[in-house]
This record gives structure tokens, C-alpha cells and sequence, in this order.
């Protein structure tokens, strides 16, 4: 596993708090690797899932790190949604 995968893992596990995320979502990160947000919690992985969003390694960090907003990465090109777009929203939401 990547130190970004790593370092991702940690740092959406701190944004959910607790939380259990009604659903799962793909983080896929372009030359990376994976992560899985589902009920079980934050891991690396590459399962399949509702729904995968695809963005470069600097677009996910802007997004965690609260810089970037992820309606507007997905509007502006940077990031890729597959599946259900409901699941992404719910997600962005956890994240903005």
C-alpha cells in the first residue's frame, strides 16, 4: 500500500469520526491505488461498490484537506463519478 493510500485511509477515518457510511464508495487514485468508505469504515482496497470516483493524487489531497470542494472538482473536470451519484453526493457531503 502507497504512503498516500495510507495517509488517505487515516485522514477520511478522521473526517467520518465514527461515523458508518450508508453505502459504499471507490476512491480511486490515479497511479495509487484504492480506498473503500462502506459501513465496515475506511480501508485499501479495490471491492466493487455503489459508486467510484476517480481523481489524480493533488485533487484528492485539495479535497481532503478541505481546499477543494468536490462538487466543483467534478465540475471542473477533475474528478471522475461512476454509479451512483446519490452515494457521491451523500459522500461529499461528509467530506465538505
Amino acid at each position: 500500500m502507497s504512503d498516500i493510500i495510507s495517509a488517505a485511509v487515516a485522514a477520511l477515518t478522521e473526517k467520518l469520526g465514527g461515523e458508518a457510511f450508508d453505502g459504499s464508495a471507490k476512491f480511486a487514485i490515479e497511479g495509487e491505488g484504492a480506498i473503500i468508505i462502506d459501513t465496515d469504515g475506511v480501508r485499501a482496497g479495490d471491492d466493487e461498490t455503489d459508486v467510484t470516483m476517480t481523481a489524480d493524487a493533488d485533487t484528492f489531497q485539495a479535497i481532503l484537506d478541505g481546499e477543494l470542494n468536490p462538487t466543483a472538482a467534478f465540475m471542473s473536470g477533475k474528478l471522475a463519478i461512476d454509479g451512483d451519484m446519490g452515494a457521491a453526493m451523500k459522500l461529499g457531503g461528509v467530506l465538505a
